[in-house]
């Protein structure tokens, strides 16, 4: 029997014990019966004002922002087109006077 990955990090460097495996890349423990169940969490992102954003939302600007490496600034009530969710430091990624932007959700509040 070949020895299986690691569930959690998927690295294939596992020590065998008598009862169970270990990974020696992250130390996650399992036993060879059972695939660990891991609770599936959505995501959520939430605006200034603590609403719930969901992808296709409209949001405004609560703050000038700079835009980083140019001398344009996007003023406060900026409205976005439609907005998508995205992972990372940037919650949001949208379109705002035409210039593609990612966002961090604390400086818009739902349109």
């Amino acid at each position: 029997m070949s020895k299986p990955a690691c569930p959690m990090c998927e690295m294939a460097d596992v020590l065998e014990h008598a009862e169970r495996w270990e990974c020696v890349t992250c130390g996650h423990e399992w036993t060879g019966e059972q695939e660990p169940v891991e609770p599936t969490v959505a995501r959520v992102v939430k605006d200034a004002h603590g609403h719930v954003l969901s992808a296709g939302d409209v949001v405004m600007l609560i703050k000038d922002l700079p835009l980083k490496g140019s001398s344009q600034v996007l003023k406060v009530g900026t409205k976005s087109k439609p907005i998508r969710l995205v992972d990372g430091d940037h919650e949001i990624s949208c379109k705002m006077d035409g210039i593609s932007v990612g966002l961090k959700a604390c400086f818009v509040k739902k349109a």
